[in-house]
């Protein structure tokens, strides 16, 4: 699963890397929680690539009522593709999350009725921002009227854990390499093998973790400490 993220890049290094036409400002956090604002980079329905701010938790276009978003955090690849609540967006409302890295909780030995976890921070070797598959959908609500706003969510795409991620949780987001956002983008892609492999894990090596201080299992924590390495 991915239940925590870091934004703390440069947005320029967004619309230089993605070579996006239009970009909506937001703020550097190091502690982004469900149902929080984040950075989306999508393809329009004109070809052009842009980023803006969606709600973490998508809400599909068929929903009732916005609450379903809490409960859409992630989406699992396998299978995804013939789920009610991700098909339509996997065909036709793929994004990515770009993230400076993201946090996973280690289970430890012992700790009683309640299992004690280690909180590490995962990290891009090499790279500014890991760019996380996900899918994004506009939604508003029955009946509503026609010049009525469009409430934007978005969910991360997770997949099983590779080798580094292993001892620490069993599940990673899926990261799209640089040499396939064109293909994830594309509003034209639509056949699901040709998806389906483009949604492997990053090898460990693009990738380093280290265990950080438990503050950051607060959402009300924020600030570039949470991010700092324990002491050996």
């Amino acid at each position: 699963m991915c239940g925590r993220y870091v934004v703390a890049y440069d947005p320029e290094t967004l619309v230089s890397g993605f070579s996006l036409t239009r970009i909506q400002p937001f703020d550097r956090r190091w502690n982004i929680a469900p149902q929080s604002q984040v950075p989306v980079v999508y393809e329009t329905r004109e070809g052009e690539r842009v980023a803006e701010t969606m709600r973490w938790g998508l809400v599909p276009h068929w929903a009732k009522d916005e609450s379903i978003g809490a409960k859409l955090n992630n989406a699992r690849s396998e299978g995804m593709a013939d789920k009610p609540s991700f098909r339509q967006a996997v065909r036709r409302r793929r994004c990515l999350l770009p993230a400076s890295g993201f946090y996973e909780w280690q289970p430890l030995p012992g700790g009683g009725a309640k299992p004690v976890k280690q909180p590490y921070y995962i990290s891009p070797t090499g790279a500014p921002f890991f760019a996380m598959a996900g899918l994004f959908e506009a939604w508003r609500p029955p009946g509503a009227a026609a010049d009525a706003p469009w409430l934007l969510t978005c969910c991360v795409i997770t997949t099983e854990a590779n080798a580094l991620m292993t001892p620490i949780h069993d599940r990673m987001p899926v990261m799209i390499p640089p040499e396939h956002w064109a293909a994830w983008l594309s509003r034209t892609q639509q056949d699901p093998a040709a998806l389906a492999a483009l949604m492997h894990g990053l090898p460990e090596g693009a990738m380093q973790a280290w265990p950080v201080a438990r503050a950051v299992g607060r959402s009300s924590a924020e600030g570039p400490q949470l991010i700092e390495p324990l002491p050996a």
